[in-house]
């Protein structure tokens, strides 16, 4: 059973209420709850009302569909915060010297979908074993930079290593060559100035 409810028009910014919905991400209703109580975020409690709307929702939804749904068994599924508008938001602040700074007024919009199903890492894996899949972190799951598929190197590291090691020693060797090389033409214009000088 899932349910969703959506809080528009939050005030501030998106990427602070990231913050605070990232950390009740794939939580229990009961923990969520919890961390966004004692959270000292602005964001918080606007994301509070809103996990407590979505769980009105699924208790209304259970009720309608004649199903059983126990509230503290819910969890957070998803739970994303969109941009909301900024156009013809902005106001005028006094600065030093005759200036105004513009300031941008943000509004957000916040979507929860909680579920009463067990989440993947819990589910029956009908015994199948997790080992042939690897694992993937937080953020991959998210989507964005991090999900995107790295471009694998062609030589091994142990190649690599090697490899670097001759070029540190070469260069090593160049560099000296070069430095004695340059002590001994200073050398000889020492000399060359002390001849001319008697």
């Amino acid at each position: 059973m899932e349910a969703r409810a959506s809080a528009k028009y939050l005030r501030g910014s998106a990427q602070k209420a990231r913050l605070v919905i990232d950390m009740i991400r794939g939580k229990n209703v009961n923990q969520a709850l919890a961390i966004l109580r004692y959270s000292n975020k602005r964001a918080a409690l606007g994301i509070e009302k809103c996990v407590k709307s979505a769980i009105a929702n699924a208790n209304e939804a259970a009720e309608k569909a004649n199903i059983a749904v126990d509230p503290d068994e819910l969890w957070l599924k998803a739970a994303y915060v969109d941009r909301g508008p900024t156009k013809n938001r902005r106001r005028m602040r006094p600065a030093p010297q005759g200036r105004a700074y513009r300031e941008r007024r943000h509004f957000c919009h916040v979507t929860i979908l909680v579920s009463s199903d067990l989440p993947s890492d819990e589910a029956p894996t009908n015994g199948k074993s997790k080992a042939g899949t690897p694992a993937v972190s937080k953020r991959a799951k998210r989507g964005g930079a991090v999900a995107a598929p790295r471009a694998k190197r062609v030589g091994s590291k142990s190649e690599a290593a090697e490899g670097s090691e001759t070029k540190s020693g070469a260069t090593k060797e160049a560099k000296s060559e070069k430095k004695a090389s340059k002590a001994g033409s200073r050398l000889s214009k020492v000399l060359r100035r002390k001849k001319d000088e008697k």
